[in-house]
């Protein structure tokens, strides 16, 4: 076996050698220091290999002129005569295949005692004769020094036995790089570039079909020496699924959308007065894009993370990602431990690139999970600040909207928000979205408006509501999902159709303290739905 030393110490030509022997591919265009640990990879995976080439160049480089060398000039009678008695051809071929055999034993990893080796080569002679007659002598011991140095070695590796391949299991969301390559980012630093990022290769990538957002679990090595990161050895997952599946998967863009047709049960577990006004006014259906339109104070917040909690009560089959761009710290900290789903957060203290990169990697994780058959919601706190963020990174186009809006600066939001669809036979994509408006903020107006129409859910936030104390302040009168007739019964519509009629004479105000009257008296809106004609 090689030592990283003397493997270092050897020259190109001399590693080349090893590395064709040893079978290691493209040995040739590789620099020395690579092609050294490829030698170390190849001799600890495959030890078999490295036996066999170990005795090839024995036998190759078996030094046959020394045996003929002219004896010593003081003792030529003696020779002459030693020569005369070792003249039969018999001798040599004896030689040569008892040494033979001694050079295969030795090379076999089985350790014998080295007092049988002298007896065996004798061959029933004294060892004094031996010494004087036999050529071969000089030969015999320097295989009994090339055996004992690479018992040494053996010895030297046989005390550390410790295999850290294939004793990390991590996972992450892979980041694709411009040259090939890609990492493995950890959620604990919001999908970032961090010290926990593990390697992937550019041929691992092509081998499985991953691309940027693939969850990836597998089995991880240390680094060696030169290295800097945590490289990825083996791929036992990709979003939750077997490698082999998710190879044959049809890409998102291609995927069928369709209306929501599966309701979200928002007012069974964990229900609150907010959820319940929610189920019946404007119902969230698996693959919905909603957009929760509020002025500044008036509780969006709290309406979002009851929506995300009584979502993973009621459907544990559901990932959920809360995403927060531009937001206060201490919100962040509130959500992370009141709510059951991951958060993801950039805030309003980081730069406009890095909420642009925390967003595009949690889209693009999202459409992975969708494209093998899972149901995700997002839910985007807020719009507004996220087009901002891109209306920054934008390169200046030339054209410039009222607000100081660049013209091609709200397609990648739009693009975000627009990938929530339900698609046909399994997985869906639902995001919720809050959206600022009446903040004194022009930009804020032309961005709502842009995005105004493109959801099929919008729930209205009014702000004299919120300042009456009353919450959820939601405007019940506007606030309406696109073909409901999908996600409620019969009986449902039409009784919240008598319910709107009677809704529509009143102001918002009354309306909402109308309804938070009736709620409160009943455990559940089927109970609610039955004292309507009371």
């Amino acid at each position: 076996m090689f030592e990283i030393s003397d493997l270092k110490a050897k020259k190109l030509p001399e590693l080349q050698e090893i590395a064709k022997g040893l079978n290691v591919p493209k040995f040739k265009t590789q620099k020395k220091l690579d092609l050294v640990y490829q030698i170390l990879d190849v001799q600890a995976s495959n030890p078999k290999v490295l036996q066999e080439s170990a005795i090839v160049p024995k036998e190759k480089t078996a030094p046959k002129p020394r045996r003929e060398r002219a004896p010593r000039p003081k003792k030529e009678t003696k020779e002459i005569v030693s020569e005369t008695v070792v003249e039969p051809v018999v001798e040599p071929a004896k030689v040569k295949a008892e040494s033979e055999t001694v050079e295969k034993k030795e090379n076999t990893p089985t350790t014998q005692p080295n007092k049988r080796e002298p007896h065996k080569q004798g061959g029933g002679q004294k060892p004094q004769n031996n010494r004087r007659n036999n050529p071969h002598q000089r030969n015999s011991g320097h295989e009994k020094k090339s055996s004992n140095f690479d018992k040494d070695l053996k010895n030297r590796y046989k005390e550390p036995e410790f295999e850290f391949d294939s004793i990390i299991e991590s996972e992450g969301v892979l980041d694709i790089m411009q040259d090939g390559y890609g990492f493995l980012r950890s959620s604990d630093y919001n999908y970032l570039s961090s010290p926990d990022d593990i390697y992937v290769s550019q041929s691992q990538i092509r081998l499985f079909g991953l691309k940027t957002g693939d969850t990836v679990l597998g089995n991880v090595r240390p680094p060696k020496e030169g290295e800097k990161y945590f490289p990825l050895i083996k791929v036992s997952k990709i979003n939750g699924l077997d490698p082999q599946v998710v190879r044959d998967r049809v890409s998102f863009e291609h995927l069928t959308p369709l209306f929501p047709k599966e309701k979200f049960k928002l007012a069974e577990r964990q229900s609150t007065l907010s959820t319940r006004i929610m189920d019946l006014f404007s119902p969230i259906g698996k693959g919905q894009r909603g957009m929760i339109v509020s002025q500044p104070k008036t509780g969006k917040t709290m309406l979002l993370k009851d929506i995300a909690n009584a979502i993973a009560a009621n459907h544990p089959e559901v990932y959920q990602i809360i995403l927060l761009i531009d937001e206060r710290p201490e919100e962040v900290t509130d959500m992370q431990r009141n709510v059951r789903g991951e958060v993801v957060a950039s805030t309003f203290d980081k730069e406009a690139t890095e909420h642009v990169r925390v967003a595009n990697i949690v889209l693009e994780k999202a459409k992975r999970l969708v494209e093998c058959g899972h149901d995700v919601v997002i839910l985007l706190d807020s719009i507004t600040r996220l087009a901002r963020a891109y209306n920054t990174v934008q390169p200046a186009s030339g054209k410039v909207l009222s607000g100081g809006v660049d013209a091609n600066a709200l397609h990648k939001p739009k693009r975000f928000f627009g990938a929530a669809r339900n698609i046909e036979n399994g997985g869906s994509l639902s995001i919720i979205a809050t959206a600022l408006t009446e903040t004194g903020s022009k930009m804020d107006e032309v961005i709502f408006e842009e995005f105004k129409g493109t959801g099929n859910m919008e729930l209205q936030l009014d702000r004299r509501i919120s300042n009456r104390r009353i919450f959820p302040a939601i405007d019940l009168i506007s606030s309406s999902t696109r073909r409901d007739d999908l996600l409620l019964d019969e009986t449902t519509i039409q009784r919240m159709w008598i319910m709107r009629k009677y809704l529509a004479d009143m102001n918002p105000v009354e309306a909402m303290e109308f309804m938070e009257q009736r709620i409160k008296q009943t455990k559940n809106n089927e109970e609610f739905l039955l004292t309507m004609s009371q």
